[in-house]
């Protein structure tokens, strides 16, 4: 059992952040663009070995030209750690020691589940939804995360000042 406190860094306010829903064999990951208005599900990661995973995750913050990861806090309903989550607060040591980026959990109950949904709704094959679901999951918790760093900080996306210069895209509320 590791009993390190998992990281919770602060991340930088600007630049793309990725986020990683954590599995024993495969890890999803979803990226946001650079202002950090949408987050997109980027890439299934299948799990190798220890030093091949290493060589993944720095290889991709350097060419994505990442600022910090997003990694999916799998906690309890009663919002106590499980097994899982002492595998992931390892696992982002690991991340922020070989990337030299911050990481910030984001509680991700239900992500999978959500994705799932999300997924079932567009009538893939079981196949193809298997191939996208942990991608998907990442870009849930990292869209709540967005969503959540938006809500603490007062930013809202249609305020002139904030990162679209008071674009509203097609289907705001206020059309």
């Amino acid at each position: 059992m590791n009993a390190r406190r998992p990281p919770d860094d602060p991340l930088p306010e600007t630049g793309r952040l990725a986020g990683v829903d954590y599995g024993t064999v495969r890890i999803g990951i979803a990226m946001t663009d650079p202002d950090r208005i949408l987050a997109s599900p980027w890439d299934t990661y299948v799990r190798r070995s220890p030093s091949l995973d290493e060589q993944y995750f720095v290889r991709l913050a350097s060419e994505e030209r990442l600022v910090g990861w997003v990694i999916g806090w799998p906690i309890h309903l009663d919002g106590n750690e499980s097994g899982k989550s002492r595998e992931v607060t390892t696992f982002a040591h690991r991340l922020r020691e070989t990337t030299g980026l911050p990481v910030a959990l984001q509680d991700e109950r239900f992500s999978t589940a959500f994705a799932r949904e999300v997924l079932g709704e567009a009538q893939l094959t079981r196949k193809k939804t298997k191939a996208r679901i942990d991608r998907v999951a990442a870009q849930i918790l990292l869209s709540a995360y967005l969503e959540s760093h938006r809500a603490a900080t007062g930013q809202r996306l249609d305020q002139p000042d904030g990162p679209t210069g008071g674009f509203r895209g097609p289907g705001s509320l206020d059309d």
